[in-house]
């Protein structure tokens, strides 16, 4: 996006100013929403007040906490990065207290909420998660948020109720397409791979992204080989007599069992993988640990949690 936004203010078709920017980011017809929410969280000053530009284009003054989040979501895709939720559900948060004086004592119980209503709508609607919450459980992880006080039970059942009754709707960019997906991974690069009926090396690309490992025949391809879901996985240095730089991807619970995963056979169908565990090569010892490191950090990695548990210590210690 940046290399877009300069080109765009070369051409004179967009000025340098930021609350220029920002309006045509929020507005501009046929823009990657993925794009434009990497842009937005990333550290840079001028970024930074793109993106608090980008946020006071919302009209978010008599809404509920769910109706302003769910026109806030729709302008962009929220990135997987922690630092870059964490400064734009800042900005978010302080411009709806500055839109809604007196609803919160604090921009952090706000912020906490948000993220609170955000985890609401993935447990309710995600059908992977079979513990769906009830209304009291909502209300318990959110006591003590406005400065250490308790929300209304009025205000928390409307939320609950909004978000029950009707999911956020996520941009999705380009439908079905899974690029958007590989859009900003925690990492990517060449690596060999153990597999095959007969057991041979092979050479793939593989991206590192929302705790799962992809492998692709090449860089330019859309749709992945395999999928490798990372949850309850572990990874961990080994040796081969054949190969260099081993890491390997294990279930630590259930060993002799097959590791959850898919990929594409020969025929182009999609099965079910075999592998009881990954072995992996990468082309120096570097890289293997630094692999080995991203894949733990991907695994243990939970930006929303870390987030809202570092920000309800902060509420806690000021009271």
């Amino acid at each position: 996006p940046s290399q877009g936004i300069q080109y765009l203010i070369e051409q004179q078709v967009l000025s340098s100013d930021l609350q220029e920017i920002a309006r045509f980011l929020h507005k501009g017809e046929g823009l990657n929403k993925t794009a434009i929410g990497d842009y937005l969280g990333g550290r840079d000053p001028t970024n930074i007040q793109i993106l608090q530009a980008f946020v006071a284009c919302h009209q978010f003054a008599n809404l509920n906490l769910v109706q302003a989040l769910r026109q806030f979501l729709w302008s962009f895709r929220l990135p997987g990065e922690a630092q870059k939720i964490d400064r734009m559900m800042e900005a978010f948060a302080s411009w709806y207290c500055k839109c809604n004086p007196g609803v919160f004592q604090s921009t952090d119980t706000c912020y906490v909420l948000s993220f609170s209503i955000i985890m609401l709508n993935t447990s309710l609607h995600n059908p992977n998660v079979k513990d769906k919450p009830h209304f009291e459980r909502f209300v318990s992880i959110n006591r003590g948020i406005d400065n250490g006080g308790d929300l209304p039970e009025e205000l928390l059942k409307n939320l609950f109720e909004s978000i029950k009754n009707e999911p956020f709707s996520i941009p999705e960019d380009d439908g079905n397409d899974l690029t958007h997906t590989f859009f900003n991974p925690n990492r990517e690069g060449w690596l060999l791979k153990l597999g095959g009926r007969v057991k041979t090396w092979k050479r793939r690309w593989f991206i590192l992204t929302a705790n799962c490992l992809y492998y692709f025949e090449y860089t330019t391809d859309k749709e992945p080989l395999g999928i490798i879901p990372l949850e309850n996985l572990s990874v961990r240095k080994v040796d081969d007599p054949k190969k260099p730089n081993c890491f390997e991807l294990f279930n630590p619970n259930c060993k002799g069992q097959k590791i959850k995963a898919c990929k594409t056979d020969g025929d182009g169908k999609v099965v079910e993988g075999k592998h009881q565990s990954y072995k992996i090569s990468a082309p120096t010892p570097a890289e293997r640990d630094e692999w080995i490191e991203a894949i733990r950090t991907s695994i243990t990695q939970d930006p929303f949690y870390d987030l809202v548990s570092a920000r309800k210590k902060k509420i806690a210690s000021k009271n």
